[in-house]
């Protein structure tokens, strides 16, 4: 499953998102360091169901009338704070967490209202795009210290006939992610020593940021977007070169909680909402407010922040298979059971294998089930693709 880390500063609303993201109860308080342990939970990105060109709606509990929520893992670690990668604050136990995720969401105080530690200040007083700046920096140069500590392996290594630097690395680094691929994409980008003992630590830190652009990209959640001022969303958008996402989390986590209520018709990542329950004068007041949110941003920006990590960023593609091609079902007759996210260029042959090795390793061939033509095992996957893959593993 794909691992998405909500990053930031203190108090810039991680636990808020996290919340009303997967609807687990962690504490959310106006202090540093609520979250002192990581916080794990599921949460979705949404896509379009294919159950949408049938007669009748899936009934799948992840899927809402045709929004389909595919399950990714959300991760929210404490905040961190400048020299975060020396040990300041709750320091580099936060940053370790972070080795496993797959994209990194930047949840940031749009708003001003809170300096680089995460204590409150005059709304507009701090400059946000600092915020997004300094977390990058830390995760770069925390990152930069775990090659440096594992440094005197790779100079060792140097020493045979036989020495691959990209292998080295790889060994290295796949801990946090990184294939050959990536170091050797890397590499290529960069210039340094031939001799891995003639390396200096601005060698080491150019690897790593290369690195960690490439395993754990980020995206900007400029959070309390609802009372953060038209310039600084303006100042982050023009100062980040990454994706920005104008967001509320107070007002998702309500939204969320007034639909488990009855109070709102409401799905994550619906543009608008209904109020279908009976509200008091104040909830209803609150509720046009966010309303008036959503229509500026499109939304409160927390399930376009996690959409744009997945599909956008990582470049996934949502792919469905089934046993029968006809009826779009498997063994027990359940509809569009099963949800993948794939890389994009995918092949049913990487399908049957996100399924089962067995079913990978016993690979024979796939049908298209909205064609109901077979396919060949080369075939690029798209969005949305219904597949039935026939394996001498058996379904």
């Amino acid at each position: 499953m794909i691992t998405v880390a909500l990053a930031g500063k203190p108090n810039a609303g991680k636990s808020t998102c996290y919340t009303a993201a997967t609807r687990a109860d962690v504490d959310v308080a106006n202090y540093p360091f609520t979250t002192i342990d990581a916080n794990r939970g599921v949460t979705g990105v949404r896509t379009e169901c294919p159950c949408l060109a049938l007669e009748e709606r899936c009934g799948n509990d992840r899927c809402r009338d045709g929004k389909r929520y595919v399950p990714v893992e959300l991760l929210d670690v404490a905040g961190l704070v400048p020299g975060a990668h020396e040990g300041k604050g709750l320091g580099n136990q936060f940053l370790d967490r972070l080795t496993n995720a797959d994209v990194v969401l930047n949840v940031v105080d749009a708003s001003g209202g809170t300096n680089l530690e995460g204590e409150p200040v005059e709304v507009g007083a701090h400059d946000p795009l600092e915020d997004v700046n300094f977390v990058e920096e830390e995760m770069d140069l925390w990152l930069a210290g775990v090659i440096a500590d594992n440094w005197e392996g790779v100079e060792r290594q140097s020493r045979a006939p036989d020495f691959d630097l990209d292998g080295a690395l790889t060994e290295l680094l796949t801990g946090v992610g990184a294939t050959g691929a990536d170091v050797a994409a890397v590499l290529r980008d960069i210039e340094y020593p031939a001799d891995p003992e003639a390396w200096s630590d601005a060698d080491r830190e150019r690897l790593a940021r290369g690195i960690r652009r490439r395993t754990k990209p980020i995206v900007v959640v400029a959070n309390k977007a609802d009372v953060a001022p038209a310039e600084n969303l303006d100042r982050i958008r023009e100062g980040a070169d990454k994706p920005v996402i104008p967001a509320t989390a107070d007002g998702e986590l309500a939204l969320r909680r007034a639909a488990e209520a009855g109070a709102v018709d409401y799905d994550p990542g619906d543009p608008d909402f209904e109020i279908v329950g009976d509200v008091s004068d104040e909830q209803r007041a609150g509720l046009d407010a966010i309303r008036d949110v959503m229509g500026r941003f499109d939304g409160t920006g927390v399930q376009r922040a996690l959409n744009a990590a997945v599909y956008a960023l990582l470049d996934r593609i949502t792919v469905y298979p089934v046993q029968d091609a006809g009826k779009w079902t498997d063994g027990t007759g359940t509809v569009l059971p099963d949800a993948f996210l794939l890389p994009r260029g995918a092949t049913p042959s990487d399908l049957a294998y996100a399924v089962h090795t067995d079913i990978g390793e016993g690979y024979l061939h796939a049908v298209d089930a909205r064609s109901d033509r077979r396919i060949g095992e080369d075939h690029d996957l798209s969005e949305g693709d219904v597949v039935k893959i026939v394996s001498t593993a058996g379904p």
